[in-house]
C-alpha cells in the first residue's frame, strides 16, 4: 500500500489495521491519496511567503481532494433515551466535530482525512482525539493525517539557504516580492544574528524557520510522538509526511500565483 510514495520518500504509517481495511474494503481511497500526492510540486517561494491563511500547496491538495469527492463535512453524533416505546426521545449527549476531508467507500466505510501543512502542533492531538471519539461512535472507519515529512523539516534550512544564495539575498527588502513581511521583532533578530556572525543570508534561515517552521509546529516527529504514546488509539490512522524532494527550484524566481 502506497507503495509510490514510499518509492519517493514520503513517510507512511498505517496502525490498527488501517492497511487491512484500505486493502480489502476501500482500495480506492490509497489510489485517490496517491493521485494527488504523487505529483505534488512545492515552489520553493511557497515556503517563503508569509501571510496569514493557508499555503498554496495546501490549497492545490485540498482541491484535487475535492475533485475526487474528498470534500469537508461536519459530522454530528447524537445520543438519546427513551423511557418506553410511547415515551418522548430525549437527547442526553451530542457530538459535532468538523473533518475538511471524507469520503464514503462502498458500504458505507468512511475515511476522514485532516492536512496539517503548517500549524501549531497541538493540532495533532485535536484531530487524533476526534478520529478516535467518532470511530468510538460508529461514524468513521479510519483516520488520516498529511503534514510535513521528516526529510522536509530536516532539511528545510538548507533548502532556503539554496534559495537565498540563488537570488543573491542581500537584504530584507529583496524578498518583498516572494511575499515575506517580517515584523518589527524579527528583523531585529537578523540583523543581531547577522552582525554576529557576518552572514546575512543564513542569518535569515534562521530566525525564518525558527519563527514558521520550528519544532512547535505540525511536523513528521510531533505526529509519529503522538501515536507511538497512545494518542488516537485505537482508531484506525493513516499518517502520510511529504518529503524534501517535492520543493521545486525553478529559477528565475518570481512570487507564487493561485
Amino acid at each position: 500500500m502506497f507503495e509510490k510514495l514510499r518509492a519517493k520518500g514520503f513517510d507512511v504509517i498505517a496502525l490498527h489495521h488501517a492497511e487491512a481495511i484500505i486493502t480489502h474494503d476501500m482500495a480506492a481511497a490509497a489510489s485517490d491519496l496517491e493521485a494527488v500526492l504523487d505529483g505534488l510540486s512545492v515552489p520553493i517561494t511557497e515556503l517563503v511567503a508569509g501571510g496569514g491563511g493557508e499555503a498554496q500547496g495546501t490549497q492545490r491538495m485540498r482541491r484535487h481532494l475535492a475533485e475526487l469527492g474528498w470534500i469537508k463535512r461536519n459530522v454530528i453524533v447524537r445520543k438519546g433515551v427513551k423511557w418506553g416505546e410511547e415515551a418522548p426521545e430525549r437527547e442526553i449527549a451530542s457530538l459535532s466535530h468538523e473533518i475538511d476531508h471524507v469520503k464514503v467507500f462502498g458500504d458505507e466505510k468512511v475515511f476522514a482525512l485532516e492536512i496539517e501543512w503548517n500549524n501549531k502542533d497541538p493540532f495533532f492531538d485535536r484531530d487524533l482525539e476526534n478520529f478516535k471519539r467518532l470511530h468510538a461512535e460508529g461514524a468513521i472507519s479510519i483516520g488520516g493525517i498529511v503534514t510535513r515529512g521528516s526529510s522536509l523539516q530536516a532539511n528545510i534550512r538548507s533548502l532556503l539557504r539554496r534559495f537565498a544564495d540563488e537570488i543573491q539575498l542581500a537584504d530584507i527588502e529583496t524578498l518583498d516580492a516572494f511575499g515575506y513581511n517580517p515584523t518589527r521583532r524579527q528583523r531585529r533578530l537578523i540583523q543581531e544574528r547577522a552582525e554576529r556572525s557576518g552572514d546575512f543570508r543564513q542569518a535569515w534561515v534562521e530566525v525564518f524557520c525558527s519563527d514558521k517552521y520550528g519544532e512547535a509546529t505540525t511536523h513528521w516527529r510531533k505526529l509519529q510522538d503522538r501515536v507511538l504514546r497512545g494518542v488516537g488509539n485505537p482508531c484506525p490512522l493513516v499518517l502520510i509526511g511529504i518529503p524534501d524532494r517535492v520543493v521545486s527550484f525553478e529559477a528565475p524566481y518570481s512570487a507564487a500565483e493561485l
